[in-house]
């Protein structure tokens, strides 16, 4: 009887041990090709915390910036893809594909898929040093009337900042001089000090700004209006129909990652993107949850590097890095 019960005991121990997820049994590092404090920074940061208390193992975000983003991404991109190594990247990846011409790796090839975290409005920010300009059509009349004089700041080369200023001028033939940043954070400390003019910015680090009187808000980039600025129209309401842009972060993981650690981490950021405390920390970004299955935002990547890859096209633009 004392042998039958022993046997089922450890019969049992053995089943609950093989039940529990092996992933992960350390600290996982979470790349951010950016500086600190930019729009990466305001998703990625709130979901490393809730990973860390949900999971039980430490989730570090390690901030690389540089080059819009690339020089981080390359960093990840050469770590093994053991489960220990995901990379917190946004729209900005799927223009850096036709922008640079000697990248070391690659979005496609290099990363897996996880989710998109967030996707939020883009806003035409200028300083109020400008007091004649106070719409999107004040500005369009000034620059016009003074070429190359105005300038805009952006996260770097090859983001969706840098992008969405590269767009307008394509579609305003304005001329505007576009000064890159390693970040959206410094950026954003020139641009309320008055070193540069103005920003087609991600509303995550804007909207405080907007809402302060720091910056004021000429149009947001999406085809509806946002609420966290609901009374700022959008390009098309402010007098350039055609134009829209979104900001999105997302997460992927590092290539050769296994198929353990890849359902874990969908499942559990999916559980983050929906829980009450990060749908208020969302909010007050301006943003609105992602949450999309690994094969969905696949295909959206793919169509995002093709949408892109004509903007820079057509606006010339290329970068030897």
């Amino acid at each position: 009887m004392l042998k039958t019960f022993l046997f089922a005991a450890l019969a049992a121990a053995g089943t609950f041990s093989h039940a529990q997820p092996s992933w992960p049994a350390k600290p996982v590092t979470m790349v951010n090709p950016f500086a600190p404090g930019g729009g990466v920074d305001a998703f990625g940061r709130p979901l490393s915390a809730y990973l860390s208390k949900s999971i039980g193992q430490q989730f570090i975000v390690e901030n690389i910036g540089g080059a819009g983003g690339t020089v981080g991404a390359a960093s990840a991109a050469r770590r093994p893809g053991d489960g220990y190594t995901f990379f917190l990247g946004a729209v900005h990846h799927t223009i850096a594909e036709s922008l640079y011409t000697k990248m070391t790796y690659s979005l496609t090839r290099d990363f897996v898929p996880i989710t998109v975290l967030a996707y939020v409005p883009n806003v035409v920010v200028i300083h109020p040093k400008y007091t004649s300009i106070n719409t999107l059509a004040d500005l369009m009349a000034y620059a016009k009337a003074n070429p190359g004089k105005l300038n805009f700041g952006s996260a770097g080369s090859g983001t969706i900042h840098h992008l969405a200023g590269e767009l307008f001028k394509t579609m305003t033939g304005l001329d505007l001089t576009h000064v890159p940043y390693k970040g959206a954070g410094p950026m954003m400390q020139d641009l309320l000090a008055g070193q540069v003019d103005m920003a087609f910015d991600g509303m995550s680090t804007s909207a405080p700004q907007i809402k302060s009187g720091r910056l004021k808000a000429l149009a947001v980039t999406t085809s509806t209006r946002s609420f966290a600025v609901p009374n700022v129209p959008t390009m098309q309401e402010a007098g350039l129909p055609g134009y829209e842009v979104t900001t999105w972060y997302a997460l992927w993981a590092v290539k050769g990652t296994s198929k353990e650690a890849l359902d874990r981490m969908y499942q559990k950021t999916l559980k983050a993107l929906q829980s009450p405390e990060m749908k208020v920390i969302w909010e007050a970004q301006g943003a609105t949850a992602g949450g999309e299955t690994p094969e969905k935002f696949a295909v959206m990547i793919n169509s995002e590097i093709a949408k892109w890859a004509k903007v820079v096209k057509d606006a010339g633009a290329k970068i030897d890095n």
